[in-house]
């Protein structure tokens, strides 16, 4: 008898604890600025590079990485991408010179992160899920958000054990957690567990078909390239929309935070503590896409980018340790409109270009971010050298949160891919390359 359980879901749990630990492992570098900086003597600006140069390196990687998770088993490209991601974080414990940190933490780690991270996770999930996509995409994808939780013990670890020893624990750690994990349970799609997407038995039923629960339009039944996907509008209005979205705004919130609260007069504890409620919004965030599936991404995405910038405007009232109440809130409503944008435009992504070729499109709609991530923190860092404040900084998020939001207005995947809850709204849409 078939069980009446659905394997797509231990899918899930691993993806999340991939994501909570892969990102935790980038992440930490908003704890660890300070102490390099006060350690070495080195400048904001300089140091920021580190961070920069893993971003740049994680976009180029990613359309590869997606190529990757389109041709090979998973259960090969995530043990090796864990491997050299941990094992770079380890290194980081002997680094003493810049140009060891660029290479360790900016290039290997990056590479390591985009075999492991959400360009070949969501082209893992978006062949397990259709018709639940959005939930399942919201699901593992709070792991981000858990994974900036860990903030405050990677900082009990540094004022602990030190900086050296800190780096070497969490390295080894995600290592030896996630292999055999991948291993173990991770399946590259329901055809090797003898199902179908969502678990649901329909005839006919094929991995790469157009999703059930959209119109069936010429764009819907488009097998989309990378190639034929570069030739559209739309792509290039999601790849502007991640670039100013995650690239910029995003970026810049997880780098620089935890500096801009002990340039306030936070101790590095104190500081670490009030970033951690970005983690708590981004993990309610995140549940906002399941919603987007019964009223539309535009209507997640476009308030999630405008609470996001709400938040980023009350960190301007912020003077001392004595609003920690305030920083914690303005943390809270960041992470709580970047979660609900964030998953949601994964899932926007994979309703417009779904099918076999998704991972290479998302992988350059990923790169879209990376461009904004490899200039914004390294710039920001040297305005605060220049300047001694993070106040044009603020202005660039605000700034780039309202361009997201335009951008995705303009995309209108509503039209192009209705969900359920708009579906009877939009009988027909736009031809392909509109």
């Amino acid at each position: 008898m078939r069980s009446r359980f659905y394997y797509g879901w231990v899918i899930i749990v691993v993806a999340f604890i991939m994501t909570m630990v892969g990102y935790a492992l980038r992440n930490t570098f908003s704890v660890f600025y300070p102490s390099l900086v006060e350690e070495f003597g080195w400048a904001r600006g300089s140091t920021a590079l580190m961070f920069s140069i893993n971003i740049i390196v994680y976009g180029i990687t990613a359309p590869f990485a997606g190529g990757l998770a389109d041709r090979f088993s998973p259960r090969i490209v995530f043990p090796f991408g864990v491997t050299l991601m941990g094992g770079a974080i380890a290194l980081c414990s002997i680094a003493t010179q810049q140009w060891q940190f660029f290479l360790l933490y900016g290039v290997a780690a990056a590479m390591g992160l985009s075999m492991t991270g959400v360009t070949t996770l969501n082209t893992l999930v978006a062949r397990w899920f259709v018709k639940r996509r959005a939930l399942a995409f919201s699901i593992f994808n709070t792991g981000f958000g858990f994974g900036l939780l860990g903030s405050p013990i990677v900082q009990s670890l540094i004022s602990g054990l030190g900086r050296r020893e800190a780096y070497l624990t969490i390295g080894l750690f995600a290592i030896a957690l996630l292999v055999p994990l991948i291993i173990v349970f991770v399946r590259r799609s329901p055809a090797d567990k003898g199902t179908v997407p969502d678990g649901i038995e329909a005839p006919a039923f094929a991995e790469n078909t157009p999703a059930p629960r959209h119109v069936s339009t010429e764009w819907s039944r488009t097998e989309w390239t990378l190639a034929r996907a570069l030739r559209t509008r739309t792509l290039w209005l999601i790849f502007a929309a991640d670039f100013f979205m995650m690239g910029i705004a995003q970026q810049v919130q997880i780098a620089h935070s935890v500096y801009f609260f002990r340039d306030a007069g936070f101790t590095a504890q104190g500081a670490a503590n009030v970033f951690s409620f970005y983690g708590v919004g981004i993990i309610i965030g995140y549940m906002f896409a399941y919603v987007s599936d019964r009223v539309g991404r535009e209507r997640i995405i476009i308030p999630g980018c405008m609470t996001g910038a709400a938040g980023t405007a009350l960190l301007f009232a912020i003077h001392g340790p004595e609003l920690a109440w305030l920083g914690a809130l303005c943390m809270f409503l960041c992470g709580l409109g970047m979660g609900a944008s964030v998953t949601t435009f994964f899932a926007t992504v994979a309703d417009l270009f779904h099918g076999k070729h998704y991972g290479s499109i998302m992988g350059f709609v990923t790169f879209g971010f990376s461009l904004g991530g490899a200039f914004s923190p390294w710039f920001v860092g040297h305005l605060n050298d220049v300047t001694g404040s993070y106040s044009i900084a603020l202005g660039m998020v605000l700034i780039a949160l309202v361009i997201a939001a335009v951008l995705v207005l303009a995309a209108a995947p509503r039209k192009l891919s209705p969900v359920p809850g708009v579906q009877r709204r939009f009988a027909s849409a736009p031809k392909v390359g509109s």
